[in-house]
């Protein structure tokens, strides 16, 4: 494995990524929503961050970048499409790129719905996906900006990833997930012993993620859902949960 990623709670439920390229000891921070944790957690990890990987421009993503960028000198890496709402970038990508975080390859991948800029990044090599607020273990983010196709259409890359892939999102949403996907699929075993499991986990203060995407596909009614219809059923469904 070329590169491992960490999760660093920040604010009161958002989880930061920090990757460490085993090659070349290069850090990345994706999404450090607050700097004080995550600096900790890079001194921690040896005093270093060469990039920042931006998912999309909300604040609970992006607000430590500035003081981050500042203390270790590294480069921001975030969507073209949400230039002007990022902080200032200084590698500007579009899907179809790729980055590099030292001799570990990522992919940038379209991913919009929760917002029309949103981007993932995907490192084939470590099996980690970087999602931010597309994906959740058992949801997907709120349509904020995008529509109903646009996340069925980026839920629809994402889900063809091979099913040991790391699903490393923005924020521990997964036990409330769980509470109304039980709602949409009762008679998903492998969702009730998720459920279980989460609820466990969470009583002992323990994170739900990183996740596999196998998982995920048998137990997440958006991934699970066939149509853009039924996605926009479920999301609104949720909305109002």
């Amino acid at each position: 494995m070329t590169v491992t990623v960490q999760a660093v709670p920040c604010l009161s439920d958002n989880y930061a990524w920090m990757l460490r390229d085993a090659a070349t000891g290069t850090v990345a921070i994706c999404d450090p929503g607050e700097a004080a944790p995550v600096i900790a957690a890079l001194e921690a990890a040896g005093g270093r961050c060469d990039l920042i990987l931006l998912t999309h421009h909300h604040g609970d993503h992006v607000n430590g970048v500035e003081e981050i960028r500042a203390k270790y000198g590294a480069t921001v890496i975030g969507a073209q499409a949400d230039a002007q709402r990022l902080p200032k970038l200084d590698q500007a990508v579009i899907p179809g790129d790729t980055i590099k975080v030292g001799q570990t390859e990522g992919q940038v991948i379209d991913s919009p719905g929760h917002t029309l800029g949103h981007i993932a990044f995907y490192f084939p090599d470590g099996d980690v996906l970087l999602c931010g607020d597309t994906l959740f273990s058992l949801g997907c983010g709120r349509l904020l900006e995008g529509t109903a196709a646009d996340m069925f259409r980026a839920l629809s890359l994402l889900k063809v990833l091979p099913p040991q892939t790391l699903v490393c999102c923005g924020h521990e949403y997964t036990e409330s997930n769980a509470r109304f996907a039980l709602t949409v699929e009762p008679e998903n075993e492998a969702l009730r012993r998720k459920a279980e499991a989460v609820k466990a986990a969470r009583a002992a203060g323990k994170p739900t993620l990183p996740v596999t995407l196998g998982e995920e596909m048998q137990t997440n009614p958006f991934l699970r859902a066939s149509t853009v219809e039924r996605l926009a059923e479920i999301r609104t469904a949720k909305d109002n949960f």
